[in-house]
């Protein structure tokens, strides 16, 4: 028996079942034996799976020109770029290199910081980005006052990732419940748990028609961790955008029929795991971002929402822009087209995955918010 089998197993047996978004929580992120902590190498080739960024340097390069037109446009004298869910940091060493090879004469005026509360992922990132000095720092938290630079927080498949919670419908007793953990070391298993709050608290659904009809065990996911870091977010952004690159939808009604099960996998190698509580530590988890409350959160927060689009939509303009920039971006070159057809193609990153960007009113390009997209695959690309 490992660490956190013991460590889940702890806690499940003190309290008859943990929550499912402890599990996750544990799963991914215990120090020294989450997922995301025992190893750098969990993106690309040989890792569990691809992200944009490891198609190569384009999306960093497309994001860097991009940023660098909304700051010319705020006429700010200084931009921070604030990136959370970093990793390993090659999101950022991409856009600072596109900046030095451009545009060198703005690096003085250009700071790129990591908000990351993990040392052990710090460690990995500091090792890629230590030649920049003091044009890259770090941040354990959110500072209590926001910064006076034009800012651009982004963040590219954190929030997929963030422990979600998950609520069943018990059509004998005709209540929702919350989805548990137990058992273990060796297998855990799910396991029905009384409901704290109420579900109107919760968003759930109640019409009355709809509940008759629902069948038992169905399932409605609720990633209040990705909507408290996207309200924080939001409310600390001052001068600038937020903006987010995930996997998941804009969802037209807050129930799904299609998605009985929810939209939580797992994934190992490249490969979608049959049993997302086995190993823990061991596979990524991940579900659906919901956007349409995403983007509600931030409104909420005093943001309006400039543009929400597919990725490959979202790219492929910036990347007609690139091409006729001439020198304020780089030659187009093969590789980056490339690089860009991957990025942009349904099949691979294109439509499963969603760009949402907010800002303060009055900071707003013409707004390009796009109808919501099909809903995507479940079967994240590779």
């Amino acid at each position: 028996m490992n660490e956190l089998r013991r460590i889940i197993h702890a806690e499940a047996a003190a309290s008859g079942g943990i929550r499912f978004d402890r599990f996750m929580a544990l799963a991914l992120y215990c120090p020294e034996c989450g997922f995301y902590e025992r190893d750098e190498d969990r993106v690309g080739r040989r890792g569990d799976f691809h992200t944009s960024v490891s198609v190569g340097p384009l999306l960093g390069e497309l994001l860097a020109f991009q940023t660098r037109r909304w700051w010319q446009s705020s006429g700010a004298a200084r931009l921070r770029f604030l990136e959370a869910g970093a990793h390993g940091g090659q999101l950022a060493g991409d856009i600072l290199h596109w900046w030095k090879q451009q545009h060198p004469n703005e690096a003085g005026d250009v700071c790129y910081t990591l908000l990351e509360p993990s040392p052990r992922r710090e460690a990995w990132q500091r090792s890629r980005l230590g030649d920049w000095g003091r044009q890259v720092e770090w941040w354990r938290d959110w500072p209590a006052t926001p910064t006076d630079e034009f800012t651009v927080i982004l963040s590219n498949e954190l929030l997929d990732a963030l422990p979600l919670r998950r609520f069943g419908w018990d059509a004998g007793t005709r209540c929702w419940f919350e989805w548990g953990v137990t058992g273990g070391p060796e297998r855990f298993a799910w396991t029905r748990l009384a409901l704290t709050g109420s579900p109107a608290d919760l968003d759930l659904p109640a019409a009355p028609e709809l509940l008759a009809v629902l069948p038992d065990g169905f399932t409605v996911e609720r990633n209040l961790a990705a909507e408290t870091w996207w309200t924080r977010a939001a409310g600390w952004l001052r001068h600038g955008r937020l903006l987010t690159l995930d996997y998941g939808d804009w969802p037209a009604t807050a129930l799904q029929p299609e998605r009985p099960n929810g939209t939580l996998r797992a994934y190992r190698r490249h490969q979608a795991a049959a049993d997302v509580l086995a190993d823990p530590g061991e596979q990524d988890l991940t579900a659906h971002v919901d956007f349409r409350r995403l983007a509600a959160a931030g409104e909420r927060a005093g943001l309006m929402t400039e543009e929400f689009a597919p990725q490959g939509r979202w790219l492929a303009r910036r990347g007609a822009a690139a091409m006729q920039a001439g020198g304020e971006f780089g030659e187009w070159t093969p590789t980056r087209r490339r690089q860009l057809q991957t990025l942009a193609h349904p099949d691979h990153f294109g439509r499963r995955f969603q760009v949402l960007v907010q800002t303060r009113h009055g900071e707003q390009e013409p707004s390009k918010q796009e109808p919501p997209p099909p809903t995507p695959n479940l079967d994240r690309p590779d």
